[in-house]
């Protein structure tokens, strides 16, 4: 495999090292644990209007061909005295809000994976399977427990344009806990959840 893919004490845990490869997301399905080490990028609202939009104006730091794009206005703190970075918080927020514009991110910028909350669309599900790329849940709730995971913010862009819960924060992470829910292969989790409930709704209501 072109990039690096372990298990790790837990057999049942897949640890992936980005930038991740094509071959690696098909090789992996819905329900299975994993864990990401290298760099993410949050994005939100604003984040994902722009990349989908007209010409938009990247830096070249800014490199998302294989990368991993987090659904997180994570709470970013600066040193007073170093100028540094700290994140205190980086849970997910609902990922239903890049709808619209997660589907042609996918295709322009090669994304190989997206961590959120919720699920997504027919349309995002539909370029998963096209393009290879894998929706990741992380954890809600636990959202100091996630900011653990990062080592570092090596850069922030967009933070005077966008505001910084908006801003696209360039993470460095290590062991990144999360679970795939929406795979390449057209497996939907969050579909198969509310399938399953509403059939039991169903039959409780015909008792």
């Amino acid at each position: 495999m072109k990039n690096a893919v372990s298990t790790s004490g837990d057999e049942s845990i897949r640890s992936l090292t980005i930038p991740l490869s094509e071959e690696t997301i098909r090789w992996l399905h819905c329900g299975q644990k994993v864990r990401l080490s290298g760099i993410l990028y949050t994005a939100r609202d604003a984040a994902h209007k722009y990349l989908a939009g007209e010409a938009p104006q990247l830096p070249s730091t800014l490199r998302l061909a294989g990368g991993v794009l987090y659904h997180c206005g994570p709470v970013i703190v600066q040193d007073g005295a170093t100028g540094n970075w700290r994140v205190t918080a980086a849970g997910p927020t609902t990922s239903a809000r890049e709808e619209p514009y997660m589907a042609e991110v996918i295709r322009r910028y090669r994304i190989r994976a997206i961590i959120g909350k919720g699920g997504m669309g027919a349309r995002t599900l539909a370029a998963l399977r096209e393009c290879g790329c894998l929706y990741l849940s992380a954890v809600g709730g636990a959202a100091q427990v996630l900011a653990a995971a990062v080592q570092r913010v090596n850069r922030v862009y967009f933070l005077e344009e966008f505001g910084s819960p908006e801003a696209m924060w360039e993470l460095a992470v290590a062991d990144f806990p999360a679970i795939v829910t929406m795979d390449a292969h057209g497996g939907d989790l969050h579909a198969s959840v509310l399938a399953a409930s509403q059939s039991r709704l169903k039959k409780s209501e015909g008792r």
